[in-house]
């Protein structure tokens, strides 16, 4: 018998309907339960326990660390670990946890667009395939991975596309890597796993993101340097194209040793360093092209190389490294 570990932290699979709106009242045997309505599950020894309850968009960096070790911990004494989250901040989470996990044991992290008493709640059926998926032995070696609306899809470049759809998630570029229904369990594939975050990290260095829209300024970077940031991620236009004034204050902070990396705001597609006066002058000056990773987790990403390296041209490389080997970037992608 396969033994899981869930671990509740809220979210809108655990909230009921107030006139106050949605508020976290269901806790992981609840929610283990309603799973069970929607397949048996009696095959399995799952261990159901609440760290928090709080809705995502209200956690903070420190609160998805104190997770990875609750994960790390739970993993050591599981074949397979689901935990239950809201969807707003689901792939940041998902990514930190990827950039720690370490075990073959899968790691799911699942939660639903519907609250708990919603006439036709979708939170159940995903919170049974992530269990489902979590106890196929198949599944051991495929990362850590967010299973929703039947799919199974890989935490690196996993995002919300859809604000209220019951299909939720996607992998812009990438394949779901397995699915889950009334067929079975399906393993098509496999996530890299690439850890970065040492165990024990409390808190993250500060990283801010520039989003790039017509007209974009940057008289916000100097106080931002001033309290303290560590690092930059730009969301820039199209396939990383910044604005004159943008460009210009990220050669200063390259200069000054501040390490700079670029996404799109598009959603999908990857980046490069092709127009002068923009990209290209960016990827000559070492700032660090991210592929398609979405803004959110490159910026996730940086935070965590400064907090292993002190030394600017270090923090770049190890980006780049990640990068590469989790396949994000090739080895010959123009601006790395």
């Amino acid at each position: 018998m396969q033994h899981l570990a869930l671990l509740g932290t809220g979210g809108t699979i655990a909230t009921r309907s107030t006139p106050y709106g949605r508020r976290v009242e269901v806790g992981a045997a609840e929610l283990l339960g309603a799973a069970k309505d929607v397949w048996a599950l009696t095959e399995f020894d799952i261990d159901a326990r609440d760290l928090t309850g709080v809705t995502s968009f209200a956690a903070t960096i420190p609160d998805v660390l104190a997770l990875v070790e609750a994960v790390r911990t739970a993993a050591a004494g599981a074949d397979g670990v689901v935990v239950t989250h809201g969807t707003d901040s689901l792939e940041e989470t998902a990514f930190l946890l990827a950039l720690a996990h370490t075990g073959p044991q899968p790691v799911v992290l699942t939660g639903a667009q519907r609250p708990f008493d919603d006439p036709a709640p979708d939170g159940p059926r995903n919170l049974a395939a992530a269990l489902r998926w979590a106890a196929e032995p198949n599944a051991r070696g495929t990362g850590v991975t967010v299973a929703f609306g039947n799919e199974v899809l890989p935490a690196v470049g996993v995002r919300k596309t859809h604000a209220l759809a019951l299909q939720a998630f996607s992998a812009p570029g990438r394949s779901p890597i397995g699915h889950v229904d009334e067929a079975g369990v399906r393993v098509q594939g496999a996530t890299p796993r690439v850890p970065l975050l040492p165990p024990g990290t409390t808190d993250l260095p500060r990283v801010d993101i520039a989003g790039q829209y017509l007209g974009a300024d940057t008289s916000w970077l100097h106080h931002a340097v001033a309290n303290g940031m560590r690092g930059l991620v730009v969301a820039g236009f199209g396939s990383g194209n910044t604005t004159p004034e943008t460009t210009q204050a990220c050669l200063r902070l390259l200069s000054d040793g501040i390490p700079v990396l670029i996404t799109s705001r598009t959603g999908a597609g990857p980046v490069a360093g092709l127009y002068a006066g923009g990209s290209a002058d960016l990827a000559a000056a070492g700032a660090v092209f991210a592929g398609d990773l979405s803004p959110w987790q490159a910026r996730l990403l940086l935070a965590a190389a400064l907090s292993g390296d002190e030394q600017p041209d270090q923090v770049a490389r190890r980006c780049l490294t990640w990068l590469r080997e989790a396949r994000v970037v090739s080895t010959t992608a123009v601006g790395s």
